[in-house]
């Protein structure tokens, strides 16, 4: 081969999904053009999908679990990219009805892939009292493995959920498991959503391999525990649409906060930003409901966050930066918060409060909490028929009775995305990333941008009903599951990976002759890329020290180092209007 200027190609799937969201947006202004690129602020050649997830940090936290990076096998990044455009789209378009003169939005892969990581960065560079960051998350991150992922004996592969350590217990009981022992996997288990890796001990995977599938689901369904059967099968289910918009019934009368257009900035500010001025109340929890708060926020709205007295638990999950959880405060900083026990009437008329004063009102409470709180959407409607409520659920109300907990795992396994995630050669399982939380969240977002949208044209606000599976669904994946080659996955250097380029699988037999005449292995990640680039080969180096990336000069303008107020690293909007 001979060194050759690379093909650019524009992010297709990104393009794709951002038109396929705005036409299920509706009618609206569309004078605003959306442009979507690879690497946007981050100053390095990106040429597809698979390079950003190297250099973004998403083949690092994909692949804790399994013993090192490793790459998503679907376009994670480039589906998240075309959320984001379609959110830029309708916000400018709300913005324009109140008065703002925007007419482009940009946004990249790359910002797409750095919003998807965020807690992880945030955890990676926690610092307290302005000190370094913590000793477990200082330099380079250890690969811990381990998937929660279960076999039965008869080979069916399992994923557990519960939020419960007594029905955890008990679920582990009733397969012969000493309580001491069952109380080992609780903590890992329950911290693989913000760690990505579930180190269990050996002993429980022992004891599921001795019991049936039959046996599995009978001590699951006994102790309340949520147990789906992880598939082969990546074709998700079908989907009306992502998310489902009913208007509210009635012509809204002048609303409590007449929206009098966004508020002129002060002489020296950043021009406002499209819902300044709008309010957002949320109740929600853990990842998918506050990262649709976040959005909007970022977009200018004011978001107040309903909390339980002496605050959300989350506030204390480890790490700490300036005293609360920095995975907490990556998808709330910048929220005012207020404290309301919603099993009290006080408190339920405290949100009905705030409520009858808000643009939006978010929750992802569990299926039916809403109506059992009085705290549904026709009777906040009713109350200000202006408002736009919205739900983000796990699997909506449609499994029945006993439904699974909505959770992210589960919403992988439910949707054929665990299947997706991993090439033909390894067996189905979840990644321990989030994927399904911050999918469902942004698209929450984009659901009630599609609401606020609509309001500017009838006045109405309505219900917006989004779920985790119905995140799931917009991103592309095969009929079958493919196998790789090892030009596919990382190539390992002394000091690190290296992910070859596009042009590696377009000449394979090239490729693997250089790999099979170089020993890598003992070459430094930047002889490596050397060494390709003389072959005409790219190749991206894999980030695996997010602590490392908010110093990063190709990142500089797009991670915030770590700042007073939260004492964290972030990742910066990921939208410019113009």
């Amino acid at each position: 081969m001979t060194p050759s200027p690379p093909t650019v190609v524009r992010p297709a799937v990104a393009a794709a999904g951002a038109d396929r969201l705005l036409r299920h947006t509706g009618p609206g202004d569309r004078e605003a053009r959306h442009t979507i690129d690879w690497a946007g602020p981050v100053a390095l050649d990106l040429p597809d999908e698979r390079a950003v997830q190297a250099a973004c940090g998403l083949m690092h936290v994909h692949g804790r679990a399994t013993g090192g990076p490793v790459p998503l096998a679907v376009d994670y990044a480039s589906v998240v990219a075309g959320v984001l455009a379609a959110q830029g789209v309708t916000a400018a378009g709300i913005g324009r009805a109140r008065g703002l003169d925007l007419r482009e939005v940009r946004t990249s892969v790359a910002q797409g892939a750095l919003l998807a990581v965020g807690q992880y960065l945030a955890a990676a560079t926690a610092r307290e009292d302005d000190g370094p960051p913590e000793p477990s998350t200082a330099g380079p991150e250890p690969y811990a493995c381990g998937l929660a992922t279960l076999e039965a004996s008869d080979g069916a592969r399992v994923e557990l959920e519960t939020l419960d350590p007594l029905a955890w217990r008990e679920f582990w009981a009733r397969l012969g498991v000493p309580p001491a022992l069952a109380g080992r996997g609780w903590l890992p288990f329950q911290q693989r959503f913000a760690t990505a890796v579930c180190p269990l001990p050996g002993e429980l995977r022992e004891a599921a391999r001795r019991r049936t599938l039959p046996d599995l689901r009978a001590a699951a369904y006994a102790t309340g525990v949520s147990l789906l059967v992880v598939g082969s099968d990546p074709a998700p289910d079908v989907h009306p649409g992502p998310w489902r918009f009913t208007p509210a019934p009635a012509p809204a009368p002048a609303p409590a906060r007449p929206d009098t257009g966004v508020p002129a900035p002060r002489r020296g500010a950043a021009p406002p930003l499209p819902l300044a001025g709008l309010r957002v109340v949320e109740s929600t929890r853990r990842v998918q409901g506050p990262l649709a708060g976040h959005v909007l926020r970022m977009l200018g709205a004011e978001v107040i966050r309903i909390e339980p007295p002496g605050g959300d638990p989350m506030r204390w999950l480890p790490p700490l930066a300036k005293g609360t959880s920095a995975r907490f405060t990556a998808l709330n900083a910048g929220k005012r918060v207020v404290e309301a026990d919603l099993a009290t009437a006080q408190g339920r008329d405290a949100v009905r409060a705030l409520a009858a004063d808000a643009d939006v009102f978010v929750h992802n409470w569990a299926p039916g909490k809403a109506g059992r709180l009085g705290l549904d959407a026709s009777g906040l409607l009713r109350v200000r028929p202006a408002l736009v409520y919205a739900w983000a659920s796990g699997f909506g109300d449609t499994l029945g009775d006993r439904p699974p907990l909505g959770t992210d795992y589960l919403a992988q396994v439910h949707s054929g995305l665990a299947a997706a995630v991993r090439p033909a050669d390894e067996p189905p399982a979840p990644s321990l990333m989030t994927l399904t939380d911050v999918l469902g969240g942004l698209v929450c977002a984009q659901g009630v941008l599609a609401a606020l949208a609509a309001r500017e044209r009838t006045g109405r606000g309505g219900r917006v009903d989004s779920s985790l599976v119905s995140a799931a669904a917009l991103i592309p994946r095969p009929a079958r599951r493919v196998r790789w080659t090892e030009l596919d996955r990382p190539l390992r250097t002394v000091d690190g990976h290296l992910y070859l380029g596009p042009e590696a699988r377009a000449h394979p037999g090239e490729a693997r002759r250089l790999l099979g005449r170089a020993d890598f292995a003992s070459l430094t990640t930047e002889e490596g890329t050397r060494r390709l680039a003389e072959a005409g080969l790219t190749a991206t180096p894999v980030h695996t020290d997010l602590a490392a990336m908010a110093d990063d000069p190709a990142f500089k303008t797009a991670v915030a180092p770590p700042e007073p107020a939260t004492g964290h690293a972030r990742p910066h909007a990921p939208w410019e209007f113009a």
